[in-house]
């Protein structure tokens, strides 16, 4: 530890930002590349606010280093290091046509129920993939969100396992009755697949499961949500742009940010204001504009 310097440090978040984390490779169309039946892996950059939370962690370590009189001074001390500028990030909603598009481009697909659901309530894919039948109350239209469906390594394998949501708190949200339906279509799909496996079904009680039971897994829910944004023409669309499309049009429909930040599941509202501000900065001006609009009729009259 005495040997750990500036340099170091600085050397190894210069590095993060170039090769910081490892990632199997994929091929134009989404697939992950493999070599003899084994995945291929590439080394990919972190992004300059992981970098910073990785710099936060380590700052933490080290000023207890200092505490403890292990060493004199903190190397990862922002006087010291310097970190990168984390940029926010563009967030890119599917408007009201391309909505539209995509529901007809979904239509029939073996993923419609998924995409519909995350449109209309928000969910993160984590928690969608997560979501289970007793979590679903049909009698009041309430979805429990209380888990996700979580990737990691086991052995060198690719696993998933249920842990709690990303703040760890459980939420409800009060889905619209199209959603509920959808669910209850689902419900009735499954059984049918169930039937259909026979002794080969998994019983996981998730609700979006495959032909026999088992979970979907990310990347094959990735391959079919690309296929069809671009077939609308948004081939540059991501998973979580649903998420995003989800809220822009509450707020655009007049919910409240105290109750999208709730259904989101966000840690406060002014973390859902920064993210969608742009959108009541337009609604802002709009209602200007209707202001302006009437001003204008009762001085005229």
């Amino acid at each position: 530890m005495d040997e750990l310097d500036t340099h170091i440090v600085q050397k190894f978040f210069n590095a993060l930002l170039t090769s910081g984390k490892k990632a199997p490779k994929r091929d134009k169309d989404g697939k992950i590349v493999k070599k003899d039946g084994k995945t291929v892996f590439e080394t990919a950059p972190l992004s300059p606010k992981t970098v910073k939370n990785v710099h936060g962690v380590l700052h933490g370590a080290l000023r207890q280093a200092v505490i403890n009189r292990y060493i004199p001074l903190n190397p990862a001390d922002g006087d010291f290091c310097k970190l990168p500028k984390a940029s926010k990030e563009e967030i890119k909603p599917l408007d009201e046509l391309q909505i539209s598009a995509f529901l007809k481009a979904i239509q029939g697909d073996r993923f419609e129920d998924i995409f519909i659901v995350t449109l209309f309530t928000g969910l993160r894919q984590g928690e969608l993939l997560g979501l289970t039948w007793d979590c679903a109350d049909f009698d009041n239209g309430i979805l429990s969100i209380d888990k996700q469906m979580q990737l990691h390594q086991e052995q060198g394998m690719n696993a998933y396992t249920l842990a709690p949501t990303k703040n760890g708190k459980a939420r409800t949200i009060t889905a619209a009755p199209f959603v509920m339906a959808q669910l209850k279509k689902r419900k009735i799909t499954q059984t049918e697949d169930r039937l259909r496996a026979g002794a080969m079904w998994q019983q996981s009680n998730l609700v979006f499961t495959d032909e026999v039971g088992c979970h979907i897994t990310k990347p094959t829910l990735y391959r079919a949500f690309k296929k069809a944004a671009a077939a609308i023409g948004r081939p540059d669309a991501r998973f979580h742009d649903l998420r995003h499309s989800y809220a822009v049009a509450a707020i655009r429909s007049g919910d409240d940010i105290k109750t999208v930040q709730g259904n989101l599941g966000h840690a406060t509202a002014a973390f859902t204001l920064d993210v969608y501000g742009h959108v009541t900065d337009q609604m802002k001006r709009d209602s200007a504009n209707r202001m302006e609009a009437f001003i204008k009729s009762v001085s005229s009259s």
